[in-house]
């Protein structure tokens, strides 16, 4: 991995004018990739893409795009330099040219106009602030999950991706999988009768850390690698340190509040249980699930009438405060119960997965995990004349078709922000415990309540904001 920085322009000149000179003498040879042939699809068949975010995800995504052969990855953003030149590195490593720009500024990308959509795999706080640059300059968008860190901003971008016309793709990956959809047409034919009880179980990240001995060297920290078995820091005190010049540290916190900078501050999965960049498991993990919850109620376009919860917050964690566990109970109009929980020490919550109930009998899914009762319904088949849900195999494939095709993804952005809205519910309701919340699924808003509705809402530090 490189850490040499952009070569200026008379460094440039003198590389070019070594180029050029060699060309004379020996063939230039142009790879059959950017001729269409063998195979390959021609430039003006491809759509070009960018990456704001090559962290886990973020890479663990581009593995998808670049393999993709209408796909031409090109440019790449991320505030750490060792993780944007390591994706650099591998982009164009795999097309054999210098294709693949790197930005520190996520606007320098999206002011190109040569790059027709978007990856975003960045810290939870950044998601809507990103998705919504990016929609507002003509991109069309795969956005990670959680969508954002409150109920209000998800809906804003919901709005601008349908004012701008955009093709919206959420990262609920599992819609993508078999299982997930096979389960969820089992319960809407009603195989079990008719549904009235969903449990929806997540673990909360609650493994408690071992200190600073917890931290692996600073270096292998950077590049984003993932080693650590303790989920929460376990500091008893921030010690603040040097930002180290491999990365932008304003542009990393954004729009959070500002906090001295720490390695444990962005060690994965650390800041995954910080609430000024992310909602934890509650929604991060959460999320998967109870889109999938969602999708066998029949309920993607509305969300229950009341929630009610409560959560066990860390007390001795000084960077890591998200829930180490919660119980949280919805109702629906359809007379559909959801219990779900985010499992931690004391607390074993439901079983981890999806589970439907109904006087049937019952059906739970997990990934790679389809159990059922009675047993035989597993091996039914959904006949002609049923429901059948829309069918995707690979979720990065599926975004790449509707870019092209302009129709909806499997995960488009109403269906998005209903999901993301739950997980939302469930962490009001956390703030305000011991009373059940009553929600207008139609306006999505909290009757007459100030307090609850007061939450819909999070502060974003200057100069950060959600208008254009």
């Amino acid at each position: 991995m490189s850490l040499v920085s952009k070569p200026n322009r008379r460094e440039f000149m003198q590389r070019t004018a070594g180029v050029v000179g060699a060309s004379a003498a020996f063939p230039f040879i142009v790879p059959s990739r950017a001729l269409g042939r063998d195979g390959a699809v021609a430039p003006s068949d491809r759509f070009t893409v960018g990456f704001i975010g090559v962290g886990n995800m973020g890479q663990a995504h581009l593995r998808h795009f670049i393999y993709q052969p209408e796909v031409e990855v090109i440019a790449v953003c991320d505030p750490n330099r060792w993780r944007r030149e390591q994706a650099q590195h591998l982009i164009n490593g795999e097309y054999n040219q210098q294709v693949c720009a790197a930005y520190n500024d996520f606007r320098e990308l999206l002011a190109r106009k040569d790059i027709d959509a978007v990856c975003i795999s960045t810290l939870d706080s950044w998601h809507v602030l990103h998705a919504l640059a990016a929609v507002r300059s003509g991109k069309d968008l795969y956005v990670e999950k959680p969508l954002g860190m409150s109920i209000d901003e998800v809906k804003l971008l919901r709005e601008e991706v349908v004012r701008h016309g955009r093709v919206f793709q959420f990262g609920t990956q599992q819609r993508s999988s078999k299982e997930f959809r096979f389960a969820c047409e089992l319960v809407r034919n009603g195989r079990i009768g008719k549904l009235h009880t969903i449990k929806v179980g997540v673990h909360a990240g609650a493994g408690r850390g071992t200190g600073p001995k917890a931290i692996r060297p600073l270096s292998l920290t950077a590049r984003g690698e993932r080693e650590l078995t303790d989920e929460r820091s376990g500091l008893e005190k921030i010690v603040p340190e040097p930002v180290p010049d491999w990365l932008d540290y304003q542009m990393w916190l954004g729009p959070a509040p500002h906090a001295p900078y720490t390695t444990a501050r962005l060690t994965a999965p650390h800041w995954f249980h910080i609430s000024d960049y992310s909602l934890g498991y509650v929604a991060g993990w959460g999320i998967h699930h109870i889109d999938i919850a969602q999708w066998g109620n029949g309920t993607d376009q509305t969300g229950p009438l009341t929630v009610t919860g409560s959560a066990v917050w860390p007390h001795n964690d000084a960077l890591c405060d998200n829930p180490v566990s919660w119980d949280t109970h919805f109702e629906y109009a359809n007379g559909v119960h959801m219990h779900f929980t985010g499992s931690g020490p004391g607390f074993e919550g439901v079983r981890q997965g999806i589970t439907f109930e109904g006087p049937d009998g019952w059906v739970f899914v997990n990934r790679g995990i389809l159990e059922t009762e009675p047993k035989s319904l597993a091996q039914s088949t959904i006949g002609p004349n049923e429901l059948h849900l829309p069918v995707s195999d690979l979720h990065e494939q599926n975004f790449i078709e509707c870019v092209r095709s302009r129709e909806r993804t499997i995960s488009p952005e109403d269906v998005a922000v209903r999901s993301e809205t739950i997980c939302q519910l469930a962490w009001i309701t956390f703030k305000v415990q011991n009373r059940t919340l009553r929600w207008d699924p139609e306006k999505e808003t909290f009757p007459a309540d100030p307090e609850a509705t007061r939450l819909m809402q999070r502060s974003l530090r200057s100069p950060w904001r959600y208008e254009a």
